[in-house]
C-alpha cells in the first residue's frame, strides 16, 4: 500500500475505531509524515518497504537532529502503532516494528504553582475583570474553571452551556476516548461562571456561537490556542520549571488536592486518568515539595 494512502487510512482508524481526539490524530499524522519523508530519501514509497532497518535509521537520524528522548519515544510509538495496523490490514503476521525500541523519556516532574501564587493570580484577574470587559470576565472564568476542576484544555473548550450544573456545582466533560465524566467545582468558580454568563457571554455571542460555553472575541467557540496563550502569559512571571500552559493548572489542581488529603483514586477519577499510575506522579510532586520544605526548615537536614 502506498505510504501516503496508508497514513490516511490509519488516521481514519484512529478517529473512527479508536475514538482518538483530533489533537492525538494530528500528532500521529505529524510523526508518520516525517517517517514518510525520511523513507522517501531511501526511495521507499510503499508500506512493504518499511523494514526494521528503515525504522531504526529514521529514529537514529531523528536523534542526530537533537530531538528529545520524549519525542523519540513518541515517534517510536507512532511507528509501532502504524506498522501493527498495516500488518493487520495485509493479514501479515510479520510486523517489522515489533522489535523497534526508543530511549525512554526522561521523567520530569510537572510544573506546579503554589497556593499563594495561584491566589495572587486569581485576585489579579478578578481586579481586571471589575471593569466589565467581556474578555477579562471570560478569562477569569477560564482560569477559575481550569484550577477548580483540573480538566484538560480540550475538555474546557469543548464545554457547552448545558454541561454546567450551577445548582449541583458540577460540570460534565467529554474526555479522552469520548469518555464522559462529571467533575465538581467550588463556589469561587461558580461565581466566575455566573458573572461570565450574565455580563460577558451575551456581549460576545453571535450567530456562530451555538451552545458553546466559552466564546472568543468574534463569537465562535474559544480555541485551545487562545487558552494556551492566556495561561502562558499569566504564568510567565511566576518562577518555576516546566511548560507554562494550561496543563500546569491541571497539575496544580491535582497536587493541591493530594496535599489537602484527597484520596489518590478520587483524584484519578476527577482527572479522567485511565491508569492510576498516571495519577501517581502527583504523589512524587508532593513528596518533592515536602523534601524541599524539610531541607529549608529542619536544622539537621
Amino acid at each position: 500500500m502506498e505510504l501516503v494512502r496508508a497514513i490516511d487510512g490509519f488516521a481514519v482508524h484512529l478517529t473512527v475505531e479508536r475514538g482518538y481526539s483530533p489533537q492525538t490524530v494530528r500528532a500521529y499524522r505529524s510523526d508518520l509524515n516525517a517517517l514518510a519523508a525520511f523513507a522517501g530519501t531511501r526511495e521507499v514509497a510503499d508500506t512493504s518497504g518499511l523494514t526494521l532497518g528503515v525504522l531504526r535509521d529514521w529514529l537514529w537520524e531523528s536523534s542526530q537532529r537533537g530531538l528529545s528522548k520524549a519525542t523519540l519515544a513518541r515517534r517510536s510509538a507512532s511507528a509501532k502503532g502504524f506498522s501493527a495496523w498495516v500488518a493487520r490490514q495485509a493479514g501479515d503476521l510479520n510486523d517489522p516494528a515489533v522489535r523497534l525500541k526508543a530511549p525512554k523519556p526522561d521523567k520530569m516532574l510537572p510544573r506546579v504553582v503554589n497556593l499563594a501564587q495561584i491566589d495572587a493570580l486569581l485576585r489579579r484577574l478578578g481586579a481586571l475583570a471589575e471593569d466589565g470587559d467581556a474578555n477579562r470576565v471570560r478569562d477569569l472564568a477560564v482560569i477559575e474553571l481550569l484550577y477548580a476542576t483540573g480538566i484538560r484544555v480540550s475538555e474546557l473548550t469543548g464545554l457547552d452551556v448545558d454541561d454546567v450544573d450551577l445548582d449541583r456545582l458540577t460540570v460534565r466533560v467529554l474526555g479522552k476516548g469520548s469518555k464522559e465524566r462529571v467533575v465538581p467545582f467550588g463556589v469561587p468558580a461558580k461565581t466566575a461562571i455566573v458573572d461570565y454568563l450574565r455580563r460577558s457571554r451575551p456581549l460576545l455571542a453571535t450567530e456562530r456561537s451555538g451552545p458553546a460555553l466559552l466564546l472568543g472575541p468574534r463569537g465562535a467557540r474559544l480555541g485551545s490556542r487562545a487558552v494556551y496563550g492566556l495561561v502562558a502569559g499569566l504564568l510567565a512571571d511566576i518562577p518555576g520549571g516546566g511548560p507554562a500552559g494550561p496543563h500546569a493548572l491541571r497539575h496544580t489542581a491535582a497536587t493541591h488536592l493530594l496535599d489537602g488529603g484527597a484520596d489518590l483514586r478520587a483524584v484519578q477519577e476527577l482527572l479522567g486518568h485511565a491508569s492510576l499510575g498516571t495519577t501517581q506522579i502527583y504523589t512524587h510532586v508532593s513528596t518533592e515539595r515536602l523534601k524541599e520544605s524539610y531541607r529549608i526548615a529542619h536544622p539537621r537536614a
